[in-house]
């Protein structure tokens, strides 16, 4: 029985990225497409890895990071390690957004009193 196979236009469609997304990612050897001729040709594997991939990227992990954690896949173990690193850097992306949220809320609160001062000024000045 044949293993089903993506074409990168199905591939970048599914995900809502480009077919040049899809080549990068072929150029950095993340995936190894078959080819036939000038087709390439993805494997169910191709298509996890960008899945996998593209998360990551939505929760902020660079793709080195995405890739280290990919690599690390390793069903004979239960994947412990990995699962380890990957709550490490979701605890370590989460502390970085929860100090970049509490720095924005003092800016807004910085430009809420300096609004405030101005609007004051301008009562007394007509």
């Amino acid at each position: 029985m044949a293993t089903r196979t993506y074409n990168i236009s199905e591939l970048a469609e599914e995900f809502g990225v480009t077919t040049r997304t899809i080549r990068f990612y072929e150029e950095k050897g993340l995936i190894q497409p078959r080819r036939e001729g000038q087709k390439r040709l993805y494997t169910p594997a191709d298509r996890v890895r960008i899945k996998l991939i593209l998360r990551g990227k939505r929760i902020g992990m660079s793709l080195q990071e995405s890739v280290e954690v990919i690599d690390m896949y390793d069903p004979e173990h239960n994947n412990r390690d990995q699962l380890h690193s990957l709550i490490r850097t979701v605890q370590d992306k989460r502390a970085r957004l929860l100090r970049q949220q509490q720095d924005i809320e003092d800016m807004l609160a910085g430009l809420d009193e300096v609004q405030a001062l101005c609007e004051r000024g301008l009562e007394g000045n007509p």
